[in-house]
Order: structure tokens, then sequence, then C-alpha cells
């Protein structure tokens, strides 16, 4: 990955530019006003930039941050020296902050699929394996979204260290939920922490706590390349307990908008980085507990990590941009705020498709009024788009949250009308569409209902 280039210190430029009263003049004559309404950009970028003519980059970039500094708004976090954290508010992120709080928390017009109780249960499973393969696989887990998805609905064990990263998570995202209204504390980070890395860890005793001091505190690299060395060992007990009282928002300051307060703690477990592993895993399960704690209940239904997987350099970038110029967090914000409401979009147009089938089978179906209830119609619906797939009696509980003998029945059903076919696995029963199930649906609409 490219490690940025840092911007130069503001202090510096300070120092350069007002020793000549003329030149300082000129800057804030002839640059081009900046605000609000401007681009954040990083001086990674900014440097690219064209200037004015006998303008340097340097001198514009001083006048950038004095404009910025306008907006500045400073966190309760710290960093290792005990500097504080800030955020901007230009334009760009107040749009993205309320677009958000539009989509993700409001009465918004999204799909009956998710707002329907028989059939939301499915969406928030499917949500939750989504999140558990992509942010692992962001983590180095090397497994098949297919494979990862059968042992989770199938609820089979995981045979490769790669596949329990998965299960760790799912299970660790699956125990957010039922947390959302719970206050953070360490031990709560513990113990998603120790879900996340049980059984694939080198040394087990190391998960659900931090890092101690007698050990090699863990770095972010690049290769050969350092990007990052986290804060002391011994510091973390006190970091960690004050990072939970700002997520609870039990600290003196001013206001946060919550979407900001839930990306920021995002930001600080993994600039803090308490664990010899698992670090990004635990940061991003304790953005989803924050979302869900402060009402965003849409954030149940979402996948940052799918977003996140297609461009981790990007991901990492926004961190180092913040540690770069000077503890300011608007990039990473920036970069989170672009990253959920496309994740919303995706729902969106994930929603839409499968609205597309839904009304194909009731198409199909339309003849047969009552001949199947809403657990059976998904499955047919999954079934036309998917003729290899497979079901199990604890696959279609795990998907549908119902009982054994519920999902039973509703795959006996199905075979005794010839729409699926069922085979032995060694001690189980699996269940598999026919080729020919779109067909078979077709002629069961002059056929009487055998219920």
């Amino acid at each position: 990955m490219h490690k940025p280039v840092p911007p130069p210190r503001f202090q510096d430029l300070f120092a350069t530019v007002t020793t000549d009263p003329e030149k300082f003049k000129d800057l804030i004559t002839r640059v081009p006003r900046t605000g609000s309404r401007d681009r954040y950009l990083p001086w990674d970028e900014f440097r690219r930039r064209p200037t004015p003519d006998g303008i340097s980059h340097e001198e514009m970039w001083f006048v950038v941050k004095l404009a910025r500094m306008t907006m500045q708004r400073t966190l309760p976090l710290e960093d290792q020296n005990g500097d504080a954290f800030t955020y901007a508010v230009p334009d760009e992120v107040l749009r993205g902050i309320e677009a958000i709080n539009r989509d993700a928390s409001g009465h918004i017009a999204i799909s009956e699929q998710v707002t329907n109780p028989t059939t939301r249960d499915r969406y928030v499973v499917s949500s939750l394996i989504e999140e558990a393969i992509t942010s692992s696989q962001l983590e180095g887990a090397a497994t098949t979204r297919r494979v990862a998805k059968d042992m989770i609905r199938s609820g089979r064990a995981p045979r490769t260290v790669d596949e329990r990263m998965i299960l760790n998570n799912y299970r660790a995202m699956t125990r957010i939920g039922e947390l959302r209204k719970e206050r953070l504390s360490p031990e709560l980070i513990y113990e998603i922490h120790r879900l996340v890395t049980e059984e694939t860890l080198d040394d087990p005793t190391a998960s659900g706590r931090c890092q101690t001091p007698n050990e090699e505190r863990v770095s972010v690299w690049d290769g050969d390349q350092l990007l990052y060395a986290p804060p002391p060992a011994a510091d973390l007990p006190a970091r960690i307990e004050m990072l939970c009282k700002f997520a609870n928002d039990e600290l003196d300051s001013d206001y946060i908008p919550p979407v900001v307060r839930a990306i920021s703690l995002h930001f600080m477990l993994g600039y803090d980085h308490p664990f010899q592993d698992g670090n990004g895993r635990t940061a991003r399960a304790l953005f989803y507990w924050a979302m869900l704690n402060r009402g965003y209940w849409l954030a149940e239904f979402l996948s940052i990590s799918r977003i996140l997987k297609a461009a981790p350099a990007q991901y990492a970038r926004s961190f180092l941009h913040t540690e770069q110029d000077g503890n300011d967090l608007t990039y990473f914000v920036l970069y989170q705020l672009s990253v959920i409401r496309r994740s919303i979009q995706e729902l969106h147009d994930y929603l839409d498709r499968k609205i597309r089938d839904v009304q194909e089978v009731r198409r199909i179906l339309a003849a047969m009024p009552g001949e199947f209830n809403h657990r059976q119609v998904v499955l047919l619906q999954h079934a036309m788009s998917n003729a290899d797939a497979e079901y199990t009696v604890q696959s279609h509980m795990n998907s549908h949250k119902v009982v054994h003998e519920t999902a039973r029945r509703d795959l006996l059903e199905l075979e005794q009308r010839d729409l699926l076919i069922k085979h032995r696995v060694g001690k189980a029963f699996v269940w598999v569409p026919p080729p020919d199930l779109s067909s078979l649906l077709r002629k069961r609409r002059t056929k009487p209902a055998e219920r």
C-alpha cells in the first residue's frame, strides 16, 4: 500500500508565512476563499492540485488549514501523547450525517421485506452472514462466500481456521444485536473480542484480553513498512475505560452527532489496537453496537465490510491521514460516512432485486393461493435462482429462526409436491431443487392444492 505523504506542520508554516507581513497579506488576498463548501482533501491529494501563480502548495495549505480551524470541534479522546482528536463539519460531513439520520433511523420508505416481521428475520440473518464473511476476509480469511454461507446456514462445524474466523464473526455480530441496549464496558468489549478470536489465535490465552506490558506490542505493517505503532500496553486499561465512557456519552463534552460518535469508536479501537489479533473485526462490531444503540435500526441490515473489502487501501489511508494531520478525524469520518451511505444504497438495490424475484414467484404461484407459507415461498424463490442450492432442516431453521419441527414440515411438504428432491448425506437429509422447478410450478397452477 502507498503510505500517504504527511503534510507540512502548520506551526512551521505559520512561523514562515507570518515573518513576512506582505507575503501573508498577499496570500490571504489572492488565494481563493476556502471553507465549508470545499472538498476536505488530505495533503497527499492536495499537493497534486494546481495552485495560483507564485503560490506554493505549502502556502496554499496554510490558508486551507486556517479556514478548517474555524470548523474544527474537539473530541474527548486523546492520542498516546495526550493531544486531543478533532473533527470538522464541512458541508460534505453535514450532508452525510443528514442522509444517514434520514435513511437509517427514521421511518423511511423501505421494502416490506425488511419491515414485515414474517420476512425480516431472513434479511437480518443474510446481512449478518455477509458482514461476518467480508469482515473476516478483510483480515485475511480465505474461504469462498458460498462455502461460508453453507457452513453457517447448515450449522456444520468449521473445518479450517478461516472458516472458524467467519463463524466467530457471525456469532459476535449476532451477540451485538442482543446487546444493543446495553451500556458499553471493558468487559463487553473483551466478550466481543473473545467471540471473534475463539480458537483462532496462536496464543489461546490472548483471546478476550488486552496485550500486557510483558508482551511485544502488535504494530500495523505493510510488508516491511511500518504504518503505525499503537500506544504502550500499560496505557490500554485506562484508554479502554475512557473509550467506553465516550461511547456511553458519559464525558463532559460538546454535542457529538451519534453517527460521528459511532465512527469515532470504530477509529479509536483501531488506534489503540489493544489485542494481539482481531482488532479490526472487534472495531467494526463495536461500530454496529454504537449504531444500533443510538437507534439506527437499519444498521442491522447493512454490511460496511463488503464495501471496505473492495478498497482496503483506502480504508487504511483514512486512518493514516488522521494520524498524520494532527489527529484530524475528519478524513476517517468522511470515508466512513460514504461507506455507510453506499451500504444503504446497496441494501435498497438488493431489495429491489428481491422484490422483482418475489413478484416473479408470486406470478407463478398466483393460481395456488394459500398453498405455500411465506418461508416456503422464500425457499422456492431462492431455489429458482440457485439451481445447485442445498437445504437442510438446520439451514431452514437458521434462515428463518423457526423450531426444528416447523422447518422439517416445510421441507417435507415441498418434497411431497415434487418441488424438492431429498438425498441422504451421511446421517442427515439434504433437499435440492429439481432441474425443472419453474415448469413444475407452472404445471401446478392447474392442479388443486394438496394441503
